[in-house]
């Protein structure tokens, strides 16, 4: 039995975006490039989480409107300090503005931030081999994005929460080894958290992989959690009553991803693909264990004009169990929250986070030409296990009082 969700959601977006690249020079040994990123995005909202959330008491209005927009700009350079070696830099900027009210009754805001602040340096160690390692403020995803991807927060008092433009991680240390088609990454990474919701993440792990093309590939990452002080909700005893928030709860979380995809009948069904998505989590200092995953089936129909792709994807990620003293509650991390990636739903991660959901989902995308793509997707949601919390938007949102 479960919690079964049938979701309509009503969403008009006039959306626009735009990315340019302006080359300053470019020589044999340097190379500086300019980033320029711009968005604008209209909103108008209906039964904004179902009306759960529109009571006297709360003073909240579940239908709104807003403008939002962004703009992104930076330089990077390359210099090459030898024949197989070379020194790069980056640095870039955000600024975002909400204008109008949001999902989430922020008002009027926005702010500027520093993005992208890193240096590195690549080099070759044999016929084969490379190692590139950078330090600073840059963006990491591991594998399809669905526990490491997105190291910043917008919106909020930011700005900007539909676009999410910032994706960097405050800090990081990162050391890719290239051989052939193995790929290996030693990482050390914080997020770039709100002010007003910073719990202190520090987070650190290895990932290996073997890519041979887009649709062939399989990978292991391992990510431990350093230091946290977000909390995880766990369900009343036996479900009766307000969820119990339990502070600091990530410091110490364990968790193990497994991703792949293929075309597992190339010789008679050429153009239909799969993709598995595992992950287990663990954390012994507070007897924890948790699980979730995701199946994907999809076929390319490239002979029918805009070569429509059909895919069915099943999605699950454990709930707290209310009858056990333990934490069966998993941790969703910094997933990439966008309706193509990790979205449980038609929409972003500000409805559902990736925790105690499942979904049945079907889509069907068809590209009108080669920068135009139109999907359209249905989900069928349901709670993962009964009594349980469930979370809305952005992960979990903390409140400090000092």
């Amino acid at each position: 039995m479960s919690l079964l969700c049938l979701v309509l959601f009503y969403s008009n977006n006039v959306y626009s975006q735009e990315k340019k690249e302006l080359i300053f020079h470019n020589s044999e040994k340097l190379k500086i490039q300019g980033h320029a990123q711009f968005g604008v995005n209209a909103v108008a909202e209906t039964n904004l989480f179902w009306d759960l959330a529109d009571v006297p008491e709360l003073d909240f209005n579940s239908d709104t409107q807003w403008l939002e927009s962004y703009i992104k700009s930076g330089i990077s350079l390359i210099n090459k300090t030898g024949t197989h070696s070379s020194l790069y830099l980056k640095v870039s900027a955000v600024g975002s503005y909400t204008m109008g009210t949001d999902a989430f009754d922020a008002k009027n805001t926005g702010k500027i931030t520093l993005e992208n602040a890193h240096i590195g340096y690549k080099f070759k160690i044999s016929d084969s081999t490379f190692v590139d390692a950078s330090i600073g403020s840059r963006e990491l995803k591991l594998g399809t994005g669905m526990l490491i991807s997105n190291g910043a927060s917008s919106g909020f008092e930011r700005g900007a929460l539909k676009f999410g433009p910032r994706k960097a991680w405050e800090k990081s240390a990162i050391v890719e080894v290239t051989s052939k088609k193995n790929k290996s990454k030693v990482f050390y990474i914080s997020p770039n958290e709100l002010p007003s919701n910073d719990t202190k993440n520090e987070l650190a792990g290895i990932d290996l992989n073997y890519y041979q093309t887009k649709d062939k590939y399989i990978g292991l990452s391992y990510i431990n959690v350093l230091e946290s002080l977000a909390p995880y909700p766990k369900a009343a005893p036996n479900g009766e009553g307000a969820p119990i928030i339990t502070p600091g709860d990530r410091d110490g979380l364990n968790a193990l991803n497994l991703y792949t995809k293929t075309r597992p009948f190339k010789k008679t069904l050429k153009h239909l693909f799969t993709a598995l998505d595992v992950a287990y989590q663990w954390n012994d200092r507070i007897d924890m264990s948790s699980f979730g995953g995701r199946l994907q089936v999809g076929y390319d129909l490239v002979n029918i004009p805009w070569r429509p792709t059909l895919m069915y994807s099943y999605q699950t990620f454990s709930g707290d169990k209310p009858n056990t003293s333990g934490q069966e509650r998993f941790d969703p991390l910094y997933f990439e929250g966008n309706p193509s990636a990790w979205s449980t739903g038609s929409k972003s991660s500000m409805v559902f986070i990736n925790s105690n959901v499942q979904s049945n989902g079907v889509s069907i995308r068809v590209s009108p030409s080669k920068k135009d793509i139109i999907t359209l997707r249905y989900a069928h949601i349901s709670a993962q296990q009964l009594r349980s919390p469930i979370q809305f938007g952005q992960a979990a949102r903390v409140e400090f009082f000092r």
